[in-house]
């Protein structure tokens, strides 16, 4: 036996490529697009539909309207009740789940493959045939309203709803999906019932079936319940592209709080509305985010927390969408540290993009930190499945997730440097505080921000 050597690390390999299975398709007549991948891991299928269209085609005058249409399909089908079918969910075995995004909205359901068809069936039944009833309406809007009251108390929650109103005004994505108590109050049940009959059609929506079972199975299984669907008549149209317009050139304000009396901690968000997921940027913002925020060992995490202790943590992302998403800072810290951290985060955004751009070393242990774990990605049926999903949403290649990690590796630091100055434009962001007024109006002026506005939201 040979002695081992314990005085030198081992030498790590070269990372194994990898490979995203094949994505069938097919397009039935009614306009469904149908996508299969097989997945031979454990016999389990998942099967995803998108509908596009999330909370951004909301009508103006009834934000939440979509959520709540949505929070609906799940709440009886064909005269049962949602206990009826939450008990036939259960004896497959399976899990149905809606989401509700800025862009679509989202029906999963995960079974044991061997009950693919009748998951198939479920989906289908709960999409196109749901009951609407009034009762139910009525008591997940008096929720809603009740949700609404209690974010009244949660800095984070009134943060967020702020900060999408000061970026992008009357844009869709200036709301959030939860609605507002009065658009909430002014909806009735028939307006759910207008809009599921306009939205859940199957022109335009894309069905993902992914399973232990060849490609061309899991179409046939998809087209043979799907094949039926049918848009149902309605007095209105969605325009599923008005995302897609361009949002204010400028926030409406650049320095903004939002009064909490007596907290002792202030929420804060710094961003502007920057890049679609379209952009041909996207990986090198990847790294750009991981460097300034995106990782425990990122600029500003290092400086608010490690170095001055100001906070338990902070992060940034760039939120991309189909339209132009927000790049954003945030944090919580002491009121008594509010202007010292809002001085700090801005100076690490200032400098990424000019006096202090990332170097090789910090690019190469981006690199690291978000592709190589990346396989970890794909493991089940329902990630497969919610990753095609998002091909589909956004309009990608088939071949895209193999061509990550390799598109990733080219990025440099000059191209993260070049990034930084052209989506981290300090003239476009605003700078957004949630916290005690009176003891932090003081210290605003000195971070040369401007005059600090005073907002409200509504209820």
């Amino acid at each position: 036996m040979s002695a081992v050597d314990r005085s030198r690390l081992p030498v790590p390999g070269a990372d194994r490529p990898f490979r995203f299975p094949r994505i069938a398709r097919r397009m039935l007549p009614n306009g469904l697009e149908l996508r299969a991948v097989t997945h031979r891991a454990v016999p389990v299928a998942a099967v995803v539909l998108l509908v596009p269209g999330g909370s951004s085609v909301d009508p103006a005058d009834m934000h939440g309207l979509v959520s709540i249409t949505a929070g609906l399909l799940d709440e009886g089908s064909r005269g049962q009740s949602a206990l009826d079918v939450a008990d036939r969910v259960a004896r497959i075995g399976g899990e149905l789940d809606l989401d509700v995004g800025v862009d679509a909205v989202v029906v999963g359901m995960t079974t044991l493959d061997r009950f693919l068809d009748t998951g198939l069936a479920l989906v289908h039944e709960v999409v196109t045939e749901p009951n609407l009833a009034n009762d139910d309406f009525n008591r997940i809007r008096n929720l809603r309203l009740e949700r609404l009251s209690q974010l009244k108390d949660h800095a984070g929650a009134m943060a967020d709803r702020a900060f999408a109103r000061v970026l992008y005004g009357a844009h869709p994505y200036g709301h959030l999906s939860l609605g507002s108590e009065p658009s909430l109050n002014t909806m009735t049940v028939d307006h759910a019932r207008v809009l599921h009959g306009a939205m859940f059609t199957p022109s335009g929506s894309t069905l993902i079936v992914v399973g232990d079972r060849p490609e061309e199975e899991l179409l046939d299984a998809a087209a043979a319940v799907f094949d039926s669907w049918r848009a149902s008549a309605s007095p209105i149209t969605i325009n599923r592209e008005s995302a897609l317009a361009p949002p204010p050139a400028a926030p409406e304000v650049t320095l903004g709080v939002l009064s909490r009396p007596g907290a002792a901690q202030s929420e804060l968000r710094i961003g502007h509305a920057c890049a679609p997921r379209s952009t041909p940027d996207y990986h090198v913002l990847l790294l750009l985010n991981t460097i300034l925020g995106g990782d425990f060992v990122s600029r500003l995490n290092l400086n608010l927390r490690e170095q001055k202790g100001f906070t338990y943590g902070v992060r940034t992302g760039f939120n991309l969408r189909r339209g132009i998403g927000p790049f954003v800072m945030q944090t919580s810290v002491g009121t008594d540290v509010t202007a010292p951290a809002i001085h700090e985060a801005w100076r690490e955004i200032r400098d990424i993009a000019a006096s202090r751009p990332a170097t090789a070393d910090e690019v190469a242990l981006a690199f690291a930190s978000v592709s190589k774990g990346y396989p970890r990605g794909f493991e089940t049926a329902g990630q497969v499945a919610r990753s095609v999903a998002q091909l589909a949403l956004h309009g990608l290649p088939d071949s895209y997730f193999e061509q990550f990690v390799p598109r990733l590796s080219q990025v440099t630091a000059e191209d993260v440097a070049a990034a930084a100055r052209r989506y981290l434009d300090p003239a476009k962001m605003t700078t957004l505080i949630v916290g005690d007024l009176d003891k932090i109006v003081g210290s605003l002026p000195a971070l040369d921000l401007g005059q600090p506005q005073v907002l409200t939201i509504e209820p």
